[in-house]
């Protein structure tokens, strides 16, 4: 008994009526069992409402696999109506991975034999949607025996389609590259664009085919400066453009045949030209042909001042209100910033502009292109708009802009004082986004500039003073009082402010680093060491730095511990090596007349392994990073065990 069936609309006006989700399944799925009984039935009159009920239950989400074999039936069918929602269905529910859509290949290939258009139509665009690899070179011939079809939908259809089987089979390109050079004398819109895209297609997968069509460059130009002139169809004006997306469609096929060719590039030299300075850009569709005429001169071997006006066209695109123009811009001039880079640079100003643009993509694209516009002569002024930047940048930006600038301080740094100002401006401001490394070469740049320890020491000491928290910072500053301490406490400095600092001050601020929540046990460790050094650094009494080192023996972090503890074995046993050594450093920093200790150091600069030998001996590796500088322990007195 056939189940009486209903139409596709009152299904979906029950659907839309259903209260809740919970409803709209039960609906669904009474509905889908009637479908189930049609199809079992076989009700050949409505098999193509059933289907079409079932392809909008699909597209709600909801399962319509059962329908497959239906596709087929309607698709073998005489019926046009039931042919159209036999494709459409095979369209949607039909893909590579089912072994049912080869069932249709005859199907397809018979009704691309007939001479119905609409029939044809319909083949083409499911081949064209769903058609697999087998399929394709099943069908190739008929498809390309339709490309020269009276009827332009056909031929536009065919071309279409044509694309899928390039895409999916690109061995089959010899058979379109002879009648794709008659279709571009169409004058039917939609074959035109097709044929291009075609074109397009072939000359990105095959060399033949790329040195075959830059015979037909002069007729792509011609085809562009007619559209550009006179214009190509009044019912494809866009806002006053002629027909852009076939405007955009030939500059791109234009970038792949001009591109690494000399000849090709000069014939269409002169268009570009043109095209660059008559394009209207108050539309979106005339700065839509500008954006892919620039692509075209970049990638073209054009003339100098061609590729000039291109540039300075993305340089009036960072003025344009629309935030897409601007991103589209940016993106461009970051990837001709190599190749031009001194044009981009006219337009440093503008670019500097949108770092401050609210959009988080059009920042961060900003962001970039500033980096790479950083030379040796604008370091300077550049380093400083970006440390502007850097204060008030957005979190997920602090980490780039920060690398940025220590990369670029590296790179281009004029004098070792910039350098380190620099270094520390970005600890102060971005110190815990900064990259791993960064403590390590600010640690070697200081100490390679002897000149510069006592302007270094105090402009630390003062930024340790103001703040924290910064443990990048801190473990530099930490490093750089133990080490040049005494500079610190005597002398002046003529670069910087003057500054009276006690011992005492020194200490509690060290002390203070190691008593912060904030600090990390790397710092501590730093801050330590730092303390250790000092013990040779200052002249007072170092009971507090006994006091504070000893404390740290018991600490859970398994490092500090083992540090305080070979610290306060260096204190108990050793202590009396540096009265001497404070006296013989006094008048002659140079020499340490100290008695020979058997030890011997392995390990660079600044962390040294240093092995004692003693009564009772020592049995653990000392990890002295307090000892960077042999020379004032005297490396006459050492001498191996």
């Amino acid at each position: 008994m056939v189940v009486p069936s209903r139409k596709l609309q009152d299904l979906i006006e029950e659907i839309r009526e259903a209260k809740t989700q919970a409803q709209e399944r039960e609906v669904i799925q009474k509905e889908c069992a009637h479908i189930r009984a049609s199809f079992r039935d076989g009700d050949p009159l409505h098999r193509h409402r059933q289907l079409a009920k079932l392809l909008y239950v699909h597209m709600l989400g909801y399962p319509a696999h059962f329908g497959q074999m239906e596709c087929l039936k309607l698709i073998a069918s005489p019926r046009f109506t039931d042919k159209r929602v036999g494709y459409l269905g095979a369209m949607l529910l039909l893909d590579e991975r089912q072994d049912a859509h080869l069932l249709i290949t005859n199907s397809i290939k018979n009704d691309l034999s007939q001479g119905i258009h609409a029939v044809q139509g319909l083949a083409l665009c499911t081949l064209s949607t769903m058609g697999s690899a087998e399929m394709c070179r099943d069908l190739a011939t008929e498809v390309e025996k339709l490309l020269l079809e009276r009827s332009p939908y056909v031929r536009k259809k065919a071309v279409l389609t044509a694309v899928h089987m390039i895409r999916k089979v690109p061995e089959l390109s010899d058979i379109f590259l002879p009648v794709c050079a008659k279709l571009l004398h169409e004058r039917h819109h939609g074959v035109l664009l097709g044929t291009i895209t075609l074109i397009t297609e072939l000359c990105e997968r095959s060399p033949a085919a790329l040195k075959h069509f830059r015979k037909v460059v002069p007729q792509l130009v011609q085809i562009l400066r007619t559209l550009v002139t006179t214009g190509y169809s009044t019912e494809h004006s866009i806002s006053g453009v002629s027909d852009p997306f076939l405007q955009v469609q030939i500059l791109r096929l234009l970038r792949i045949l001009g591109r690494n060719h000399e000849d090709s590039s000069e014939i269409m030299n002169d268009l570009l030209a043109q095209v660059a300075t008559n394009t209207d850009t108050s539309r979106n569709a005339g700065s839509a042909v500008l954006f892919e005429t620039v692509l075209t001169i970049m990638d073209i071997r054009s003339a100098a001042g061609l590729r000039v006006l291109a540039v300075n066209i993305l340089g009036r695109f960072l003025l344009n209100s629309d935030k897409n123009i601007r991103y589209v811009a940016l993106t461009s001039l970051l990837r001709l910033v190599q190749s031009d880079h001194s044009a981009v640079q006219r337009h440093r100003p503008t670019v500097v502009e949108c770092l401050r643009e609210p959009d988080a993509s059009l920042s961060r694209r900003a962001l970039e292109l500033s980096l790479a516009l950083v030379n040796s002569s604008n370091v300077r002024a550049m380093t400083k708009e970006l440390q502007g930047f850097l204060e008030s940048c957005p979190v997920d930006l602090r980490a780039d802009c920060a690398s940025g600038i220590l990369l670029a301080a590296e790179r281009f740094a004029p004098t070792k004082r910039w350098h380190i100002d620099t270094i520390l401006q970005v600890l102060t401001t971005a110190g815990t986004h900064v990259r791993d490394d960064a403590v390590a070469n600010l640690i070697q740049l200081i100490g390679g500039a002897q000149e510069l320890h006592t302007y270094s020491v105090r402009r630390l000491y003062s930024a340790l003073a103001q703040d924290i928290s910064q443990q990048p910072l801190v473990q530099v500053a930490a490093w750089c009082i133990g080490e040049y301490g005494d500079l610190l406490l005597e002398g002046s400095c003529e670069e910087t402010e003057p500054l009276q600092v006690e011992e005492e001050e020194v200490l509690a601020l060290l002390e203070r680093v190691l008593q912060s929540h904030m600090s990390l046990p790397a710092t501590r460790g730093y801050a330590l060491t730092a303390l250790m050094k000092l013990s040779t650094r200052l002249h007072g009494d170092n009971n507090r730095i006994r006091q504070v080192v000893s404390i740290y023996g018991s600490c859970l972090d398994v490092e500090l511990q083992q540090r305080a503890v070979e610290y306060s074995t260096l204190f108990r046993k050793f202590d009396h090596m540096r009265c001497a050594w404070h006296s013989a450093t006094a008048e002659d920093p140079n020499s340490c007349p100290l008695p020979k200790v058997p030890f011997w150091v392995q390990g660079a600069q600044p962390h040294y392994t240093l092995l004692l030998q003693s009564e009772p001996p020592i049995h653990s590796s000392l990890k002295l990073s307090w000892l960077p500088n042999l020379g004032h322990l005297g490396t006459s007195n050492c001498v191996p065990p």
